[in-house]
C-alpha cells in the first residue's frame, strides 16, 4: 500500500532529526502528545471534558472529579504504563494490568477492573439508535482467544509490516471485547504497545485517537464492514492508516509552526532578555493564557526537575514578568503581570507572534 509507505518516510523524515527536534523538545512534545492521546481515546468512550480543562488537571498532577476526568487520567497512566513495557512480551497478565489501569474506579462494579468478564451479558450498540452493531464471542472462548492473541504479537516468523500487525492487534482486541468496559481504550493503547515495540518511536508524537475521533462515524463503520465481510480486516486497517496518515501530518505541520515561532521569538527577544529558551516559553505560555500556573504544572509540562522549574518561576517574578496570584491548597499560583511598565517593550516584541498564531 502507498500510504504504508508515506507513512514509513514521514517517520523517518528530518522533521525528527536533532537539528528540528532537540532531546528536551522530544520529551515535551511526547509528553503532550500523549496527554492528547489519552483525553482523545477517552473522549471517544464517552468522558466529557475540554482539552484545555483535561490537559490542566493532567500538569497539575490533580485528583479527577468525575468519571469522565477518572478515565482520562487512567488512560493516561496506562499509556506511560506501555511505554515501561514496550520491550516485553505480550501475555495475559500484561493486558490485564493494562486493562486494569484503565479503568480503575469507572467501572460500576470494580471486581472488574482487570478481570475477563464472566457473562454475556454485553453488546456492541448505538447509544442513540439502540443498533447492535457487534456481539461479543461468549466469555468462555475469551481466555484462549487472548492467548491467541499474545502469540500473534510474538510470533515474529513471517514478517508482517508492524504498522498493520498493531491495527490488526487494536482489531482483535476489539473484536474479542474481553472485559465488560474499557476495551476500546486497551485496544488502542494496544497498537501504541506493539508500534513502540518495533521501533516507531515517532508514534509517541501522534494522536492517533485525536484523528479518529473526528471521524467516529466512519471508525464504527469499519468495525462493521469488516465484520459483516467474513471478518475482512481490510476496511479497519484502510480506515486506520489514513487516520495514522492524519496524525502524523498534524504533527508535521505543528512542529514546523512550533519552529518557526521558535525562531521568530529568538530573533525578537534573545537580546532582550537575560532568559533561557525555556524561561521565555513559560512567559510566552504565561502571556498568551490568563490561567493561573504552578510550579508543578511547569515541571509537568518541560519535564524538569520541580526545583529547575521553582527557579525558572523566582526569576521572572524577579524580572518583574511574573506574580504571584494566588494559592491552591499548599500550591502557590502565578500569572503573567499585565501591571509592569517595564514588561511593555517585550510585549509589544511579542504581540506579532500572538497575532499570527491566532490567523
Amino acid at each position: 500500500m502507498r500510504i504504508v509507505h508515506e507513512i514509513d518516510t514521514i517517520s523517518s523524515a528530518d522533521l525528527f532529526s536533532e537539528e528540528n527536534m532537540t532531546k528536551k523538545s522530544r520529551i515535551v512534545y511526547a509528553a503532550s502528545s500523549v496527554m492528547e492521546e489519552s483525553i482523545a481515546s477517552s473522549q471517544i468512550e464517552g468522558a466529557s471534558t475540554t482539552l484545555s480543562l483535561a490537559k490542566k488537571m493532567l500538569r497539575e498532577n490533580r485528583t479527577p472529579r468525575d468519571r469522565s476526568e477518572r478515565m482520562i487520567f487512567n488512560n493516561y497512566n496506562a499509556m506511560n504504563f506501555i511505554r515501561q513495557r514496550k520491550d516485553e512480551p505480550l501475555t495475559p497478565d500484561l493486558i490485564l494490568e493494562t486493562h486494569r489501569i484503565i479503568t480503575k474506579g469507572t467501572l460500576e462494579d470494580e471486581e472488574y477492573e482487570g478481570r475477563l468478564r464472566d457473562n454475556d451479558d454485553i453488546v456492541v450498540q448505538d447509544a442513540l439508535t439502540g443498533d447492535v452493531y457487534h456481539t461479543p464471542m461468549s466469555f468462555e472462548d475469551i481466555s484462549s482467544s487472548i492467548q491467541s492473541v499474545c502469540e500473534y504479537a510474538n510470533d515474529d516468523s513471517e514478517f508482517e509490516h508492524p504498522i498493520i500487525k498493531g491495527i490488526i492487534l487494536h482489531f482483535m482486541m476489539a473484536y474479542i471485547h474481553p472485559f465488560m468496559d474499557g476495551n476500546g481504550r486497551l485496544a488502542r493503547a494496544l497498537f501504541y504497545w506493539y508500534a513502540l515495540k518495533k521501533g516507531y518511536w515517532s508514534v509517541e508524537f501522534l494522536s492517533i485517537s485525536k484523528a479518529i475521533k473526528k471521524h467516529r462515524g466512519k471508525y464504527d463503520m469499519s468495525y462493521l464492514l469488516s465484520e459483516t465481510d467474513d471478518n475482512d480486516v481490510t476496511y479497519f486497517i484502510k480506515f486506520n492508516l489514513d487516520q495514522i496518515k492524519t496524525a502524523f501530518d498534524t504533527f508535521k505541520r505543528y512542529v514546523e509552526r512550533k519552529l518557526k515561532e521558535q525562531k521568530e521569538m529568538e530573533q525578537s527577544i534573545v537580546n532582550n532578555l537575560d532568559f533561557n529558551l525555556r524561561q521565555k516559553s513559560v512567559l510566552m505560555d504565561a502571556m498568551k493564557s490568563d490561567e493561573p500556573f504552578s510550579v508543578y504544572s511547569v515541571q509537568k509540562k518541560y519535564q524538569i526537575s520541580y526545583q529547575t522549574a521553582r527557579t525558572d518561576i523566582q526569576k521572572l517574578i524577579a524580572s518583574g514578568y511574573v506574580k504571584v496570584s494566588g494559592r491552591k491548597g499548599n500550591m502557590a499560583l502565578y500569572k503573567y503581570d499585565k501591571t509592569n511598565d517595564q514588561k511593555m517593550p517585550l510585549q509589544k516584541s511579542l504581540q506579532s507572534i500572538l497575532i499570527s498564531e491566532k490567523l
